[in-house]
C-alpha cells in the first residue's frame, strides 16, 4: 500500500513522533493508523508526545555568521535541564538550527524544514521536551558591521548591526553593552509614547508627594526623565568599560546603531 504524506502527517500530529518513524509504522501496519499508533507505543517511540507539555526553561543561544560577515543568525534551542543543554547532540542541533536559518535567510521558525525543527526523535532518545525558541536574522544593506556576543554559559546572546565606519572590536563592545545593560531601545525617540507618559505621571506624583510646587515638580520630572533615558536607551547609557563615556560618545558622529536582538534563555 502507498503511504501518502497526509497519512504520515496525521499520525505525527496524533503521536508527536518523527516523520520517518510514522512512515515506517504505517508501512508496517498496512496504512492502518490505529495499528500504527499501537506499533509506535510498543516500541516506546510515542513517549516524546508525553513530554511535549513540559516546561523548557534551559537551553542554548547559538550564533551563525555568513563567511563574508554580511549576515548572521541568532537562535535559541530550549530544553528542560542544563544537563541536556550540555549534551553534544543537543549542541550540534542548536548550531544546525542557526546554520539552516542563515542559509535560508529567515527568522521564521515555521519556515525551517521539518528535519531541522522535528525534534521528536531526539526527545525520545534523550528524554526531555525540546523546542526551537527565538530566531533572529540580520543582514547588512550598506557599509557597516554586524557584531555578536554570547555569554560564556551560552544562555545569553546579542546580535547588533552598525552602519558607518566601525571595527569588529567596537561592534563586540556594543554587543557586550547590550548583554549587560539590557536596553529597551536604541535612542529616546524610540521609547513608546505610552511608556513615557506613564513614567512622567509617576515622577510628577512623586514630586507632589514630596510637597514640591508645580513649576519645581515639572523640572524634577524633566531631570528624572533624562535619567530614565540613560537607563533604558542604549545610546544614552554609560559604557560598561568606561563610565565617563556614553555609547553615543563611543560611536562618534558617523556611526549609528541600526538594530539589535538580545536573547536570554528562560526569559
Amino acid at each position: 500500500m502507498s503511504i501518502s504524506a497526509s497519512m504520515v502527517k496525521n499520525l505525527r500530529d496524533r503521536t508527536g513522533v518523527g516523520m520517518m518513524d510514522c512512515k515506517k509504522a504505517l508501512t508496517e501496519c498496512g496504512g492502518d493508523e490505529e495499528k500504527a499508533i499501537a506499533w509506535l507505543r510498543e516500541r516506546g517511540l510515542s513517549k516524546a508526545a508525553k513530554r511535549a507539555g513540559r516546561e523548557t526553561s534551559e537551553g542554548l543561544i547559538t550564533v551563525a555568521f555568513a563567511k563574508d560577515g554580511q549576515s548572521a543568525v541568532m537562535s535559541e534551542l530550549k530544553c528542560e535541564t542544563d544537563f541536556v543543554a550540555k549534551n553534544e547532540e543537543f549542541i550540534a542541533l542548536a548550531q544546525g538550527v542557526a546554520n539552516k536559518a542563515l542559509e535560508m535567510k529567515t527568522d521564521n521558525v515555521e519556515a525551517l524544514p521539518a528535519e531541522i525543527t522535528d525534534l521528536t526523535d531526539l526527545i525520545g532518545k534523550i528524554g526531555e521536551n525540546m523546542q526551537v525558541g527565538c530566531l533572529a536574522y540580520m543582514a547588512l544593506t550598506q557599509e557597516g558591521i554586524i557584531g555578536s556576543y554570547v555569554h560564556s554559559n551560552n544562555k545569553l546572546g546579542v546580535l547588533v548591526k552598525l552602519h558607518g565606519p566601525a571595527t569588529p572590536e567596537l561592534a563586540k563592545d556594543i554587543a557586550m553593552q547590550i548583554a549587560a545593560a539590557n536596553p529597551m531601545c536604541i535612542c529616546p525617540d524610540q521609547v513608546p509614547a505610552e511608556t513615557l507618559a506613564q513614567e512622567k505621571e509617576i515622577y510628577l506624583g512623586q514630586a507632589k508627594e514630596e510637597g514640591k510646587p508645580q513649576q519645581i515638580a515639572e523640572k524634577i520630572v524633566e531631570g528624572r526623565i533624562r535619567k530614565y533615558f540613560q537607563e533604558v536607551c542604549l545610546c544614552e547609557q554609560s559604557f560598561i568599560k568606561d563610565e565617563k563615556k556614553t555609547i553615543k560618545d563611543l560611536l562618534g558622529k558617523d556611526t549609528t546603531i541600526v538594530q539589535f536582538f538580545r536573547f536570554a534563555v528562560g526569559a
